[in-house]
């Protein structure tokens, strides 16, 4: 966009900062107030100029978009044109604006919504996870077996070098459990306290880091402790921990039932806006400005820094890595944004608090967890944006 802006306006309101930077000089020589205009305009007056070009720029900019009904994404570029003394101030500003079109795929959009029940033998499953993790450990003599805990020291090698990362001591490991890859935890059954051992393990195709898949290499292990596993029994004293007072096992499987109950259908509600964003992405390809992008991108960045505990950015994961999810997200916000605008959508204060109801019913003191929320707007424009 190529902006003009007389150069009879730019003079005048030089004149008229210059007359008030001369009310208020102070300058050796001269009382305050009596500076002469032609001292006022040879010591200020470059100065003044800059300044009123600067904020010029800025009015005229706003003034020139509003009339243009432009909507900019993002800052502008300003590029001056070279002025001689008397000529007008004209520059250009470059800028990316918000895309501009209408939602489409909306209406014919099919969705799958899964359909999910919760079965006894669900209850079941979720009972016995809840007395693994409250389970208790005790040392024994004899050699380690599938789902007992080994406290280890390892080392590993490849082509004789040690393996970068590949070293620890007295660590605890749950045979059967998959915390380390197939291959070293099969070599585990067996071996008692005070055991060594040196044995090959192949790392998967699909490892997490590209340089181990499938690679072969040697581990040395030492076992210190061998302890097996005790759970508890699904008594009063059990469900009481649960914040059931009366250790009630009928009141305790309805609770952990209405539990896995919220939980199928956040599931489900999450499924089914999986397959809206995906309809209403394939079909609307708007070019999104590339200044959302690289906002988006970094904002993306610092949350993996702070995921990965990372405060030097010069240790933080390339901004490159975030910009294909950066894209998507701007493109879904933008067509959002249009079809909330197209439909006349308006927030719905019950659903909020509905939501807002049933993000704190889960924690055993949710009066306290909804105060939290309430108490901060960062957290409820979450959850408004979320409704």
């Amino acid at each position: 966009m190529r902006v003009r802006v007389p150069d009879a306006t730019v003079d005048k309101e030089v004149e008229t900062r210059l007359k008030s930077v001369g009310m208020n000089a102070r300058l050796k020589g001269f009382r305050p107030g009596k500076v002469p205009s032609h001292v006022i305009r040879q010591r200020f007056g470059p100065q003044v100029r800059q300044e009123v070009v600067q904020d010029l720029v800025q009015s005229s900019y706003a003034d020139a978009v509003g009339r243009e009904k432009l909507r900019p994404a993002g800052s502008p570029r300003i590029e001056m044109d070279k002025a001689e003394s008397g000529q007008d101030l004209v520059y250009t500003a470059i800028f990316e604006v918000f895309p501009e079109f209408k939602v489409a795929g909306f209406e014919g959009l099919k969705v799958e919504k899964p359909r999910v029940a919760v079965s006894d033998e669900d209850i079941d499953k979720t009972i016995e996870r809840l007395r693994v993790q409250r389970s208790t450990w005790s040392t024994v003599g004899r050699p380690a077996a599938h789902g007992d805990r080994v406290v280890i020291d390892f080392a590993g090698t490849r082509n004789g070098e040690p393996l970068p990362g590949g070293s620890a001591e007295r660590v605890g490991v749950v045979i059967g459990e998959g915390r380390m890859i197939a291959d070293f935890e099969a070599n585990l059954p067996g071996l008692g306290a005070g055991a060594e051992k040196t044995f090959a393990a192949k790392f998967p195709d699909d490892y997490h880091e590209d340089s181990l898949r499938g690679a072969t290499v040697e581990f040395r292990v030492l076992v210190h402790e061998v302890a097996e596993r005790s759970l508890p029994a699904v008594d009063a004293d059990f469900i009481r921990g649960f914040e059931v007072q009366s250790g009630d096992a009928a009141e305790f499987r309805r609770l952990v039932r209405e539990n896995l109950e919220r939980e199928a259908a956040a599931k489900t509600q999450a499924e089914v806006r999986r397959q809206i964003m995906e309809g209403l992405l394939g079909a609307n390809p708007v070019d999104v400005p590339l200044v959302m992008v690289s906002r988006e991108a970094a904002g993306l960045q610092a949350e993996a820094m702070r995921s990965l505990g990372i405060q030097d950015p010069k240790d933080a994961p390339p901004v490159g890595n975030y910009e294909e999810a950066a894209r998507r997200r701007v493109r879904l916000s933008l067509i959002l944004g249009a079809l909330i605008s197209e439909q006349g959508i308006r927030l719905d204060s019950s659903q909020v608090e509905q939501r807002l109801k049933d993000l704190c019913e889960p924690y055993d003191r949710p009066e306290e967890v909804r105060k939290l929320y309430l108490e901060y707007a960062d957290l409820m424009a979450q959850i408004e944006n979320s409704v």
